[in-house]
């Protein structure tokens, strides 16, 4: 059997060419990227295509049979004026664009920062059931994201898995990234079962096993079968 055929959309992002480097020996991949191919990556099929401009998400829908979409604006002080095009239209433009393709699942990178005001009221354990709390018009954006693909599922019967991402890092390197780490080996694996669960639609955690952690896994475990294999507490043991 030919293997799926996966489009990255910002494979250009830190996580992006982790997961390219993850992903390649089992998934044909198509990367998305807004304006850079990076060197490394040329060697992939590749496009080069503004998400905010519909027309040019569509053309690069063409063949594919499921999305990890992970473009946008990332930083959590980003204003309006760049959440909007780039985090809200660019999401619809790739979900309408996967639904009028054919595409059945979507893998949609969510933020911990839908949930951030639990983080700063230190209301622990936060659970993913909980309603959402943003702290930024970033994590507003990325809640918007998460309805977003519940509509699709529920609407047009694809497969939407959302992933709160916590602190993607080489290697966890202070107290916050000691409860909030992913590291890129659960990274990997985490949006794998994602690709291959067959649930129509959820929001996970996605982080290492943290010992210290204070937002809970045991969903992403029990529906998706993740197993994290890092926990950042190994890094500060004396």
């Amino acid at each position: 059997m030919q293997p799926r055929r996966v489009l990255i959309t910002g494979a250009g992002g830190r996580i992006g060419r982790a997961l390219v480097g993850s992903l390649r020996d089992r998934y044909q991949l198509r990367l998305h990227f807004h304006r850079v191919v990076p060197a490394e990556l040329t060697t992939f099929e590749h496009v080069v295509a503004d998400i905010a401009q519909y027309d040019e998400v569509e053309s690069m829908m063409r063949g594919i049979d499921a999305v990890v979409h992970l473009a946008a604006d990332p930083r959590v002080t980003a204003p309006w004026e760049s959440v909007l095009p780039n985090n809200i239209i660019g999401t619809y433009n790739v979900f309408e664009a996967a639904r009028r393709s054919g595409v059945r699942k979507i893998v949609f990178a969510s933020t911990n920062h839908v949930m951030g005001m639990y983080d700063r009221d230190r209301m622990w354990p936060v659970y993913s059931w909980l309603p959402p709390r943003p702290d930024s018009l970033y994590g507003v954006s990325k809640a918007f994201g998460e309805l977003l693909g519940r509509y699709y599922s529920d609407r047009f019967g694809m497969s939407v898995i959302c992933l709160r991402i916590g602190w993607f890092l080489p290697e966890p390197s202070d107290e916050i990234a000691r409860w909030m780490w992913l590291s890129p080996r659960d990274c990997a694996q985490i949006v794998e079962r994602a690709l291959e669960t067959d649930l129509l639609y959820g929001v996970f955690y996605a982080i290492s096993g943290n010992s210290s952690r204070h937002w809970d896994i045991t969903d992403t475990m029990e529906k998706l079968g993740y197993r994290p294999e890092d926990d950042a507490e190994r890094y500060f043991i004396e």
